[in-house]
């Protein structure tokens, strides 16, 4: 068993605490995703799996051994950084042979990794070339596959992306994703980039000011987020969110009015304040196909954003953005008054006051 456990783990610098009470199981096999902004703690969560931070409190396992006072290369895992971290006087196989020297083991294990992982990640005949030789992405495979041949219990994976251009990243995650399955190796990833969460990780971790806002598989945060932080956060473009009030059975917000789902109908009683999500997809023109009761918005378009198979439009509603995806075909013109389309059965509700999901 190779799980990672997170109990009760504190980390403080002086009276500064960046993490508090985190906890987290990653199970065997498991690819987890670590995602939030810059400072919300995820690298520094890793950093310390990999022992390159003390603990300032609780207890982190792996595979049910306690590491907290095990030195990083006592915990049988292997990181790849953002930085490629590349010896540039020495070849891809001598890089990649590196540790493994370091470790004392035999010539013929070491050649056995090197050429495995060379083949899995397509380097094979990039063997005896140095860093300077190599794209982007090619030094990124080489970086993976230094910890490929470590063959540990863990991969650790510190936004080892960010570096490249957007092409090489849809290329280099989908890599990473097929190598993980390939292997089964339980991998822990740090990401800020919420699309790298929502198409690598097997369940994704929502971290925010180093604690987690919500655990579960890609899909559920996406439908289900459970605060108006992960409403936010997760989803491109953002959800959209109002504040408005509940009466009877309908949400008044700043200049419209909408039913209340039905199966919130209860939670959200007369006067309490409500903020209202919709995702931009469940908004559209009145020719856009729609699942279930809708209600309808008059909105001012401000700016129409074509990127092929869809327009995202930015509209103003009493002072508030609201944006949807339309058709190119059917896309409206900047300046024009339109009434949109809201799908009521994907409304998200929040309470005003604490932010947490209602219903």
């Amino acid at each position: 068993m190779s799980d990672v456990t997170f109990a009760h783990v504190a980390k403080r610098y002086g009276s500064v605490a960046v993490i508090e009470n985190l906890n987290l199981h990653v199970d065997d096999h498991e690819l987890m995703v670590l995602v939030g902004p810059s400072g919300c703690g995820k690298s520094t969560a890793l950093r310390m799996i990999a022992g390159l931070e003390e603990v300032s409190d609780g207890t982190i396992s792996i595979g049910g051994r306690v590491v907290n006072n095990l030195a990083p290369k006592e915990r049988d895992i292997a990181m790849v950084f953002q930085s490629y971290a590349l010896y540039p006087h020495m070849t891809v196989r001598e890089n990649l042979e590196f540790g493994l020297k370091m470790r004392h083991i035999e010539r013929g294990d070491m050649n056995r990794r090197v050429s495995n992982a060379a083949e899995i990640l397509g380097i094979a005949h990039l063997l005896d070339r140095r860093p300077k030789d190599l794209s982007g992405g090619q030094r990124q495979r080489v970086a993976v596959g230094r910890a490929i041949v470590r063959e540990p219990a863990v991969f650790l994976f510190d936004e080892p992306l960010s570096n490249l251009d957007a092409k090489l990243r849809v290329q280099m995650r989908a890599e990473i994703t097929r190598l993980q399955h390939t292997l089964g190796t339980t991998s822990v990833y740090v990401t800020h980039d919420q699309v790298e969460a929502m198409t690598m990780g097997h369940r994704i971790a929502v971290m925010r000011d180093g604690k987690i806002q919500q655990i579960g598989a890609p899909l559920e945060v996406y439908a289900k987020p459970t605060n108006v932080f992960v409403a936010q956060f997760i989803g491109t473009p953002p959800m959209n969110l109002f504040r408005t009030t509940a009466e009877d059975s309908v949400l008044r917000g700043p200049a419209f009015t909408i039913p209340l789902p039905a199966a919130a109908r209860q939670a959200a009683s007369a006067g309490r304040q409500v903020v209202v999500g919709v995702r931009p997809e469940n908004v559209g023109g009145e020719s856009k196909p729609m699942r279930g009761p809708t209600a309808s918005i008059l909105a001012s378009v401000d700016i129409v954003e074509p990127i092929g198979h869809e327009s995202i439009v930015y509209a103003s509603v009493g002072g508030e953005r609201l944006v949807a995806i339309f058709d190119p075909q059917s896309a409206p013109k900047v300046g024009e008054t339109i009434p949109m389309k809201v799908e009521i059965d994907r409304l998200h509700l929040f309470d005003a006051t604490t932010e947490e999901r209602i219903g």
